[in-house]
C-alpha cells in the first residue's frame, strides 16, 4: 500500500474539471485508489465521491493506493495534483 498527503493550493479547490481529470487518470490503473479528507474517504474513480469531499484551498487530502500498479498510479496522481491543484 502506498499513501501520500497533499495540500490543495488551487483557489477553487477540487471542482468539476480537475475532479474529472483526476478520475480519468486514476481509471487507467488497476489498483484501488482512495481519496480522504477530514475522516471521510471515497473511491477516487467515482466523480460523486471525489466531489462529495468538497476539498477547498488549504485542505489536506490523503491519497491511498493498493494493488498491482500502485507505484505507477501514485506517481501519476502526485504529478497531476502538483501541476493542477
Amino acid at each position: 500500500m502506498k499513501e501520500f498527503k497533499y495540500k490543495i493550493t488551487e483557489p477553487q479547490g477540487i471542482h468539476a474539471r480537475p475532479a474529472g481529470e483526476l478520475i480519468r487518470i486514476v481509471k487507467q490503473f488497476a489498483c484501488t485508489v482512495t481519496i480522504a479528507k477530514d475522516g471521510k474517504s471515497a473511491d477516487a474513480k467515482k466523480i460523486f465521491g471525489v466531489m462529495g469531499l468538497a476539498a477547498k484551498q488549504g485542505d489536506e487530502i490523503t491519497m491511498t493506493f493498493e494493488g498491482v500498479d500502485e507505484v505507477e498510479a501514485q506517481a501519476a496522481v502526485e504529478a497531476f495534483l502538483k501541476e493542477n491543484l
